[in-house]
């Protein structure tokens, strides 16, 4: 439980009360990590529209497949969970769960196992990176500007993931994710 005190959803006002509702829109309740960024509006609405920024080049799929490789670097079980429900708009649920156990032997192509095990190492020892792991994602056909929304969307990943981590928020398993999904989306942790 966190020790930050946030209004309640029907007490929140302003820009606070409509980052609740679009949680409330997009996931039917808003989640405790929302409730603690939102405390700054501001910041939250940057982080958001940083996250669009890179979803438009990086495109949805490989947005999420970045994400959940930096929250599993992260150790972060809310990142991994709420994007393990996210990534359900774009992959089933067998696969998801396949990704989220070992996205090595997950079926996914070489290039988006290549991206995933970068978007871990940035989240891992970002200081230890060398050329030859972005020249490893140039090999594959990834262009600079992916090259470098990948590094972005992971390293966005780390800074919503700590901070979550570093404030206390408490993790909740959002609804539409099964048991087995959950365990696979943790497992890794």
């Amino acid at each position: 439980m966190t020790i930050i005190q946030t209004p309640e959803p029907g007490d929140a006002t302003g820009d606070v009360a409509e980052i609740y509702a679009k949680d409330e829109r997009d996931l039917g309740y808003v989640a405790e990590y929302t409730r603690v960024m939102a405390f700054n509006p501001e910041a939250y609405r940057a982080w958001e529209q940083l996250v669009r920024a890179i979803i438009a080049q990086l495109g949805v799929r490989r947005f999420e497949l970045v994400t959940l490789a930096a929250a599993e670097g992260t150790h972060s079980q809310h990142c991994r969970l709420a994007h393990g429900r996210k990534t359900l708009a774009v992959m089933d649920a067998d696969d998801v769960e396949a990704v989220a156990r070992d996205f090595h032997d997950a079926g996914l192509s070489e290039a988006e196992v290549a991206m995933m095990d970068y978007a871990k190492r940035v989240s891992e020892d970002s200081s230890a990176m060398t050329d030859a792991d972005a020249l490893r994602l140039r090999e594959l056909g990834f262009t600079d500007r992916e090259i470098v929304d990948i590094t972005l969307a992971a390293a966005a990943r780390n800074y919503f993931s700590r901070a979550i981590q570093a404030l206390g928020v408490s993790v909740e398993v959002p609804p539409g994710i099964s048991d087995g999904l959950r365990d696979a989306l943790l497992a890794p942790l």
